[in-house]
């Protein structure tokens, strides 16, 4: 049978209540008139739309179908109706004209088992969950326990919906269920979800009202001692936002800088000292004063002493040297760092990190060192901007802040075991650095002003060749090679066995040790075309030697058969050691 269709937007009703309406909308009105006219029932539906709907979309395919008992129109145009439910009904073809929706109403059959045990006790239940549910809701349960004593199961679930606001999706499951033990199951999951969601947002909201009157707490202490500080005559506060205005004025950074210090500074004294944003700017002004703005090592270039340094510390490689002292002649005749950046290349253990170090000392310099080893992001370089949580300067500028001074020698480490991946690009970075047309205005993400680079010696060192033709092309490459055998006894000789007797305690004037003594190590203990592993043998000597003479510093002489001894001896006991660990594993 076609019936007439009055939309809701929030009511879904069950059989066999009377239900008072109040109707204002003219075309629901008109529905009304159109059922009363004509003697029908009416079908209550849910709606999805907001307003008022306009297609058969906008409207469930379920509803509750009903007579109407009662209407009374009042002067205004408004209508009061009360309309006794009588079955669930499914609609299909549902029609829209002039604005009035009509369908075939079919009735959905419900088992009625209210009377059960089971179905008993799920009301029940479903009354227990909706009391502890009222603790966090605020809503009064004097009416559901009337209504549970008085009045049939239908009611209970319509005032459970109601009462708990339940959305209208789920409530149009509740109504298409076909039993009322499966409606009060569905509704039974409803208000437990409910429950616990509203525990989630009492705890929430608990904490944040906790934080709130807290950090309120902290700010009203905070003014007071303000306040107090004023009368006193001792605002701190205010004494270090002035102290700050006054370091940026003094300071020797360009007029860009100290224009956007300035403007920094202007929004943060305008801020309460009780904020993040004023922290972070603060922090922002002091990374900014740290930098060395016109800050230099006037140490004049001596090319006497920088060739005795270099000689004094680096024993052989005198090409690599006289390149290097070419280089320091340059830079001394034009007062800059004018040429090519040098990339040293070579051996692990061959010296080209502690020659970078004797050319910083040569020339008077800070020395700081940057290993790109593994370094696959670009903010490494650039820093990171400031608006991020933990935001700081690229390690360019924080080595030039640690120098405190604007022209260090800054040596880039393992140039040639840089990364690359979704992170940027480093190697994009780094070639701005080291063009010296374009790091005169090299920009720091978190710092946002340009810096001049041009006075920063950079040295590169690599262990191979494997770099980009573009990175290769900014440099000139320096191969170290390895070291003779004659070159091991002479560096051993000046500077690995004084060493290696500082590091284990001995006085070196009883180490005695012939060139043939070290030869024999070189070519029977070490692979390697540097020293490193020449070190550590000796180191080792030196090592079993004290426990043997139960740690005093005796005289001795480590001849070809001692030191077969002794570094065999260290040997098998490495050996024995592997084996246990592969046995006990």
């Amino acid at each position: 049978m076609r019936n007439y269709i009055l939309p809701f937007r929030d009511l879904v009703v069950h059989p066999g209540l009377t239900v008072p309406v109040y109707i204002d909308n003219p075309l629901s009105v008109a529905c009304i008139e159109a059922a009363t006219k004509s003697n029908q029932k009416l079908v209550i539906t849910p709606q999805h739309s907001w307003a008022y709907p306009a297609t058969a979309d906008d409207v469930y395919d379920v509803g509750t179908i009903g007579d109407i008992a009662q209407v009374l129109r009042l002067p205004d145009g408004t209508l009061h109706a009360i309309i006794r439910t009588t079955d669930v009904v499914n609609l299909s073809d549902i029609n829209v004209e002039n604005g009035l929706f009509t369908a075939e109403t079919e009735p959905v059959e419900i088992v009625d088992d209210s009377n059960f045990e089971q179905t008993i006790a799920l009301r029940d239940k479903v009354a227990e969950n909706m009391q502890a549910l009222s603790a966090v809701r605020k809503f009064k349960l004097d009416k559901m326990r009337a209504i549970i004593q008085n009045y049939p199961i239908a009611a209970f679930v319509d005032s459970v919906i109601q009462s708990a606001d339940i959305d209208t999706d789920d409530a149009v499951r509740v109504l298409r269920a076909q039993s009322w033990r499966d409606k009060l199951m569905l509704l039974l999951e409803q208000i437990n979800l409910m429950a616990e969601t509203a525990k989630i947002e009492e705890s929430i909201n608990r904490r944040i009202h906790q934080q709130m009157e807290n950090g309120r707490r902290e700010a009203i202490l905070q003014e007071k001692m303000r306040a107090i500080q004023k009368e006193m005559g001792d605002d701190s506060e205010e004494m270090d936002t002035e102290n700050l205005r006054k370091r940026i004025e003094r300071s020797a950074m360009p007029q860009d800088a100290k224009e956007k210090a300035m403007s920094e500074w202007k929004r943060m004294r305008s801020m309460s000292p009780m904020s993040n944003e004023g922290g972070l700017l603060k922090t922002y002004l002091e990374e900014l004063l740290a930098m060395p703005w016109g800050k230099s090592d006037k140490m004049p270039i001596d090319l006497k002493t920088a060739r005795t340094v270099l000689d004094s510390e680096h024993s052989g490689m005198q090409a690599v040297k006289e390149r290097i002292l070419e280089h320091i002649a340059v830079m001394k005749k034009t007062g800059g760092n004018q040429g090519s950046i040098l990339c040293f290349v070579g051996s692990p253990g061959v010296g080209k990190t502690s020659l970078c170090k004797s050319i910083a000392a040569a020339l008077g310099r800070k020395y700081q060192r940057i290993s790109l080893g593994g370094i696959s992001d670009e903010a490494h370089f650039r820093g990171h901007r400031k608006t991020y949580i933990g935001a700081q300067t690229g390690r360019i500028m924080d080595a030039l802040k640690r120098c405190k001074a604007n022209n260090p020698v800054i040596v880039l480490d393992e140039i040639d075991k840089m990364g690359r991946d979704w992170r940027g690009d480093p190697e994009s970075a780094l070639l701005e650095i080291l063009d010296p047309e374009q790091n005169k205005s090299f920009r720091d993400h978190y710092l946002e002003v340009d810096f001049d680079l041009s006075n920063v010696l950079f040295i590169a060192t690599a262990n191979s060749l494997n770099m980009s033709n573009a990175l290769k092309d900014r440099m000139e490459i320096i191969e170290i090679p390895g070291y003779s055998e004659d070159e091991k006894v002479q560096i051993a000789r000046e500077h690995l066995i004084s060493r290696a007797a500082k590091d284990t305690g001995w006085n070196v004037e009883n180490i005695v040790i012939s060139d043939d003594a070290l030869r024999h190590i070189i070519r029977n203990y070490t692979s390697e075309d540097g020293v490193r592993e020449l070190q550590r043998e000796i180191t080792a000597l030196l090592r079993r030697t004290l426990l043997e003479c139960n740690c005093e510093d005796v005289k001795t002489e480590f001849t070809t058969q001692k030191i077969d001894e002794l570094l065999s001896l260290r040997k098998s006991v490495a050996v024995s050691k592997k084996i246990g660990f592969g046995i006990r594993a």
